[in-house]
């Protein structure tokens, strides 16, 4: 369906009516195995030589629907659904690592990204080189031979700060890795990275494309436009044990990530999205580009005020002329910068916990993406666990909150911040 429109894609794109019943919306296949036709299906089903249902920790029909909407959204070849976004981070580089291998990733991530990528990857053998993504020529200097693949987000978490994604693809490319990129801050209505050179995206679909704070998932999209057999990467190019010596570039072609991702990593690691959760979030997508458009219309008028504002140090919005971003903002998201930020308050930290404390209107939660609007002191909070320089590395220094702009009326998210702001310069 990649010949429609996005507005179109977002409510059509793998939902077809039931054949069984006719049901227009997608039915929730709350179901965990699926019955053969005889022997010879069974069979050929497990051996990769017919696409079908087995069991549902390995596909679904709902997850399938709701896969292949955001393949369309991306513009990808196919997409694995998982139980979260670190899920789906775990996932993504599962394929591609080894004991020994590492990867190359930006400074300017969300704090449990910063964990999993020093903490959990230890325990794999897999290692993180961490640069200012910034800096072209210290994320060069950082591949070596071990290197695996580049990682960054499209619009930092929580900075909002935009990467320079094309910049990063060509690295990329010169060195035979792919670039992986999360695209949950902008979703695909404001940013495709596909577009713009990443091999790879990964979501948390709880955040945005869900967008009304109901249920946990992720997802990979593969772009099915990188050369799996250039000796980097066996897991898709040599012969699979598991599957009687299948190679799976040769086999699959532009598909072999993908089939990789369902036929040994939920097979494997079993980090599932539920039938519950892909219908929440299919219906969710459906009004995604009229939630981004009020989410951005929203943040745009939000930071301009709030960078007026005497108790404000700084506003990181790169939709701001202040911002050194601004340009980039508008070269790679023409349709808005996204709407998550941070401001840095001149009371510093005893400030930001007494405006936490002191809104009404904003919900003070660890999430971000709601239709709401959130708010988080991501140094004591989402960002705790790190040191105060990766702190500030990350832009979650103590002096900062992260605001999570919703689509309610904006007037009415400024008067929030106005009676909050008084008493946290009080």
């Amino acid at each position: 369906m990649t010949e429609f429109g996005f507005d179109t894609l977002q409510i059509h794109a793998g939902a077809r009516p039931d054949p069984a019943t006719g049901a227009r919306q997608v039915p929730i296949y709350q179901t965990t195995a699926y019955v053969f036709r005889d022997a010879d299906h069974a069979a050929a089903l497990f051996n990769l030589q017919e696409v079908g249902y087995i069991y549902s920790r390995l596909t679904n029909p709902t997850v399938a629907a709701l896969g292949e909407r955001l393949a369309a959204l991306e513009g990808g070849v196919g997409a694995i659904c998982t139980s979260s976004g670190h899920a789906a981070q775990i996932m993504a580089l599962y394929p591609l690592m080894g004991p020994g291998k590492n990867i190359v990733s930006s400074t300017r991530l969300y704090g449990g990204t910063i964990t999993q990528f020093t903490q959990v990857f230890k325990r794999f053998g897999w290692s993180t080189n961490f640069v200012d993504t910034d800096d072209l020529a210290a994320v060069e200097a950082a591949i070596d031979e071990n290197t695996r693949a580049i990682f960054c987000e499209t619009i930092a978490n929580p900075g909002g700060y935009v990467t320079d994604i094309p910049a990063l693809a060509k690295i990329a490319d010169k060195h035979g890795i792919p670039l992986v990129v999360d695209n949950t801050t902008a979703t695909p209505y404001l940013a495709k990275p596909i577009e713009m050179g990443a091999t790879l995206v990964v979501h948390s679909t709880t955040k945005y494309l869900t967008g009304n704070g109901t249920v946990t998932g992720g997802a990979i999209i593969d772009s099915g436009k990188f050369n799996w057999s250039n000796g980097k990467f066996p897991s898709l190019s040599e012969p699979e044990p598991a599957y009687h010596g299948l190679k799976f570039h040769e086999t699959f072609g532009a598909l072999a990530y993908t089939f990789f991702g369902i036929a040994i990593g939920l097979r494997d690691l079993g980090m599932t999205m539920n039938p519950q959760a892909a219908h929440y979030t299919l219906m969710g997508i459906e009004t995604l580009s009229l939630r981004m458009d009020k989410h951005v219309a929203n943040a745009q008028k939000v930071a301009a005020w709030l960078e007026k504002h005497p108790a404000v140090e700084a506003v990181t919005y790169p939709g701001l002329d202040s911002s050194p971003y601004k340009e980039r903002a508008q070269r790679l998201l023409p349709k808005g910068a996204g709407a998550l930020f941070t401001v840095a308050l001149k009371g510093g930290y005893e400030a930001c916990v007494k405006l936490v404390d002191s809104l009404e209107l904003f919900s003070h939660v660890a999430n971000l993406g709601d239709a709401r609007s959130l708010v988080i002191h991501s140094a004591s909070t989402t960002h705790r666990q790190l040191t105060p320089e990766q702190q500030k590395a990350a832009g979650a220094a103590p002096n900062l909150v992260r605001l999570s702009i919703g689509i309610e009326n904006a007037d009415d998210i400024i008067a929030d911040l106005d009676q909050a702001l008084a008493k946290a310069s009080a």
